[in-house]
């Protein structure tokens, strides 16, 4: 079986209120028991916002260090899961459903 990374997509700025995530959360706490009963789920990790990330470059033989993101965008990595799945057909479901669940855009991308 190949894994597959499933990639959540949000907009920048503050996280919905609690009475629009919680149902969400929930949702994708399902989707993650589904995924487990299944066998396909390896592990789930949520990301702090972007602007709590470092950028390091290195260069000329020093490390640069950059506040915030790498690049500028209106979405940004929420966080992600890592599947596995006989095939793309069968990760691009899962993907689907988490889409589904939370309601975001979703990357589903092979593992090398």
């Amino acid at each position: 079986m190949r894994q597959y990374l499933l990639s959540v997509y949000q907009p920048d700025g503050e996280p919905p209120p609690p009475e629009v995530l919680a149902p969400i959360m929930a949702d994708l706490g399902v989707l993650a028991e589904e995924m487990k009963a299944a066998g396909a789920w390896v592990f789930s990790v949520g990301l702090r916002p972007a602007s709590s990330a470092t950028v390091v470059r290195y260069r000329d033989g020093e490390a640069l260090l950059t506040d915030g993101p790498f690049t500028e965008g209106k979405e940004h990595l929420g966080g992600f899961t890592v599947i596995n799945a006989p095939d793309l057909d069968a990760a691009l479901e899962w993907g689907a459903r988490m889409s589904r669940a939370a309601t975001l855009p979703v990357e589903v991308r092979p593992l090398a």
